[in-house]
């Protein structure tokens, strides 16, 4: 019988898989980082509980393409400010791909919130225009020059972010066991680093309402060549009560959630 697709892999399968996914080259991306100070009511108000909010009501937009051989992909994120355990670092709200394979991942393993959408950075000569988008919607767009190169840190730079990662309930109520908080550990080597003057424009969406977060001031808007490495790890359990009237932020529609087969149909 030829072999059922669908069925049982080997462990010699198995465990080649996970080799070949700690073996991975550095993937080089270039991006746009755009950070500002908002509205400090705001930044909290995203917060779920056990994130606090930080010294300064920041917020930081990624907008980047990715140099994948054969495999080009657009990523992005907006993210806030947050504290936990005493460590500061990122709450991602949104964080759109431009590819399928690009969610599964971080989704299932991290419990990040990415969702399909479009990427554009796009540069001609020192003009640089970057946006994120979804539903036809460009709700994030920076653009500006270049304008000052910078110096590379030497060594990688560690970076946090914080992520929820949870399962709605079958019977539509709650979740189907306690959500976890996935502290994300990055390493980031920079081999090209430049400051862009221009500014930040957010348009209203009602799928992704970034625009509640105002640019009061902004910080800093620079675009370079950069990769990471990722590790991640549960650090607390979350009090399901608390989480959930935040988990609307991870979808278009809250309601989608409790959609189920008509009674009866299989």
């Amino acid at each position: 019988m030829a072999r059922v697709r669908y069925g049982p892999r080997t462990e010699a399968e198995i465990q080649a898989a996970r080799t070949r996914s700690t073996k991975l080259p550095d993937i080089w991306s270039t991006g746009v980082l755009a950070v500002w100070e908002s509205d400090p009511d705001a930044v909290a108000a995203v917060l779920p509980p056990p994130l606090k909010p930080t010294g300064r009501p920041l917020v930081r937009a990624n907008i980047s393409k990715v140099d994948i051989p054969g495999y080009p992909l657009g990523a992005g994120s907006v993210a806030v400010a947050a504290e936990y355990g005493g460590r500061e670092g990122w709450y991602p709200l949104v964080m759109p791909m431009t590819h399928e394979r690009a969610l599964i991942g971080g989704r299932e393993v991290f419990g990040e919130p990415k969702k399909l959408g479009e990427v554009t950075v796009e540069r001609d000569g020192l003009v640089i225009s970057a946006s994120l988008a979804r539903h036809g919607i460009a709700f994030v767009e920076v653009r500006g020059a270049v304008s000052e190169t910078l110096p590379t840190p030497g060594e990688p730079v560690e970076k946090l972010d914080f992520y929820f990662k949870f399962l709605p309930a079958v019977d539509g109520r709650g979740f189907d066991a306690d959500p976890v908080l996935v502290q994300c550990t990055r390493h980031e080597k920079v081999r090209k680093l430049e400051r862009i003057t221009g500014d930040v424009v957010l348009r209203e969406s009602m799928y992704d309402p970034v625009a509640d977060l105002p640019v009061r001031r902004l910080v800093e808007i620079t675009i370079g060549e950069k990769t990471s490495d990722q590790s991640g790890k549960v650090v607390e359990r979350v009090d399901a009560q608390a989480l959930l009237p935040y988990i609307h932020q991870r979808y278009d529609d809250p309601q989608q959630i409790l959609d189920g087969p008509p009674e009866g149909s299989v």
